[in-house]
């Protein structure tokens, strides 16, 4: 999946898209990169002479694959919003840094209509970096009207 159809998914933009690209897909894992440049606005201040991508990003990066996961899962919400709602066991392995590939796995654990428990782990050549376990839900309120 490239970027355009990412697009259709979901409602970030730039500098907030933190998804370049689907590499894989089934139904309750996806694999999803993200391409780390120089030129992110993060690295401006994170940390001036040794950047490194925030920790904090590394898990919205995990959330938005998971994001594109759940909405290919029920794509008739895909115009919802989804809203995350927490992590646990959090863990940041090794800093990830401008000209790394991030690669984001994630496996739902556990779905109950619109809710959604993941395990995401992220990876930079083939070594482990953040795992986490990421809750969102797909906001179907107003589902019987749109």
């Amino acid at each position: 999946m490239d970027i355009s159809e990412i697009l259709r998914y979901l409602p970030h933009r730039y500098p907030f898209l933190l998804l370049d690209r689907i590499l894989e897909r089934t139904s309750d894992e996806i694999v999803g990169l993200k391409n780390v440049s120089i030129n992110e606005p993060f690295f401006q201040g994170h940390f001036p002479g040794e950047p490194i991508m925030p920790g904090v990003l590394i898990i919205e990066a995990l959330a938005q694959t998971g994001g594109v996961l759940a909405f290919t899962l029920i794509p008739h919400l895909k115009d919802h919003p989804i809203y995350f709602m927490g992590m646990d066991k959090v863990r940041f392995r090794k800093p990830v840094r401008p000209g790394d590939q991030l690669v984001m796995k994630l496996r739902i654990l556990k779905q109950r209509g619109p809710l959604f428990k993941m395990k995401g782990e992220a990876f930079v050549d083939g070594q482990l970096v953040a795992e986490a376990e990421l809750m969102a839900t797909l906001d179907i309120k107003n589902e019987k009207e749109g």
